[in-house]
């Protein structure tokens, strides 16, 4: 059975509100149910996926909007909760439990996700940054990548955000010098090497392939894989050339799609750190390993349009749904300002805590 992305719905990103985790997540279904020509009761499953502690949020979220679900739950696995959500509601409806899931990706900015405190082989580097920093030290001395290649990644991704209006960055304007010239955090990553954590709220409608026949343009999931590779970064890899949970979920998802990375017209890579989004280049096969830094010049396949963690914001469960909203939209072809023309085959990339997991979602019209 075939599974379809229908309809999405992503609210603009925030620094902290005084809103519940709930009534945000609740915004953003109501908007989406109000734009889709689902029915609530044909609604039989929804996901809520947060990194948040409140307890049995998505029965909480159904009620609050009006749904009865046959199956309902909240997904939690760190940044790469959205299409943890994602891949759970595609095996529901591929098993025939259900025909239309809702997945919620929700979070605040002050979320319990946002330092990797569990994770005692990183002592008391306890912050994303840390890993990254030596994920980037690896890259500059084994392939040449240097300060300004991360800039550029930088430059680009906020650009881009310039386009997106749900970008937290939207309307604020960088230029190389600052981003290049920026504070420096954990050597060699800057401050705007750096996604931004905040507030957000993104929903995505997955439907089985009768139920597809309602929606006039139907965006096929045709690849989906994940590789967990267990929590701490002491047990990932003892190589930092890549993300092995990376490579191993674009090869299984490419195997499922029968699709090779050439195929792919745009991507959204999980750039929680500019760094990160020059090795996915490198373990998704879109380049050779160590030239990372040479691929923002291709702009094939293009990335990272809706501006990617660094132009966006990072509300941890809410990332991997916006990243797939956004290449649905390209797909559907009402992605506005930043479209992308011709665009077909779409692929996400969202990964969590040093590329101990990755999932990767490859879409077609």
């Amino acid at each position: 059975m075939k599974v379809a992305i229908t309809s999405s719905d992503t609210q603009k990103f925030t620094k902290n509100t005084n809103y519940t985790v709930s009534e945000i997540a609740s915004r953003s279904i109501v908007s989406l149910l109000s734009k889709s020509k689902i029915q609530k009761a044909e609604v039989d499953g929804l996901i809520v996926s947060s990194n948040s502690f409140e307890p049995y949020l998505s029965n909480i979220v159904s009620e609050m909007v009006g749904l009865k679900p046959k199956f309902s739950t909240k997904v939690e696995n760190l940044c790469n909760s959205g299409t943890s959500g994602i891949l759970l509601a595609y095996s529901l409806i591929r098993s025939g439990i259900c025909k239309a899931v809702l997945v919620t990706g929700v979070e605040k900015q002050d979320s319990p996700g946002n330092k990797l405190i569990w994770d005692i082989s990183r002592g008391i580097y306890d912050m994303p940054v840390h890993w990254a920093s030596l994920y980037a030290n690896n890259h500059f001395q084994k392939f040449g990548t240097r300060e300004k290649d991360l800039a550029l990644i930088s430059l680009k991704n906020h650009r881009n955000a310039n386009k997106n209006p749900n970008a937290i960055f939207f309307d604020k304007t960088f230029t190389f010098s600052q981003i290049i010239g920026a504070v420096e955090v954990a050597a060699p990553l800057r401050k705007f090497d750096c996604c931004y954590p905040c507030e957000g709220v993104s929903s995505v409608l997955l439907v089985s392939e009768d139920l597809s026949v309602k929606f006039e343009q139907p965006i096929w999931i045709v690849g989906i894989s994940q590789s967990n590779q267990g929590a701490s970064i002491a047990t990932i890899t003892d190589n930092l050339d890549g993300i092995l949970s990376t490579r191993i979920a674009a090869k299984e998802a490419f195997r499922q799609a029968d699709l090779v990375p050439s195929d792919i017209d745009i991507a959204e890579l999980h750039d929680a750190f500019s760094i990160l989004e020059i090795i996915a280049y490198e373990d998704i096969g879109f380049v050779s390993k160590g030239d990372g830094k040479k691929m923002y010049k291709k702009h094939r396949p293009f990335t990272n349009k809706r501006g990617g963690l660094l132009g966006c914001g990072h509300p941890i469960g809410a990332t991997g749904i916006d990243q797939t909203n956004e290449i649905v939209l390209q797909l559907q072809g009402l992605a506005g300002q930043r479209q992308v023309a011709n665009a077909n085959i779409g692929l996400v990339h969202n990964m969590a805590a040093a590329g101990t997991s990755t999932t990767i979602i490859i879409l077609q019209k």
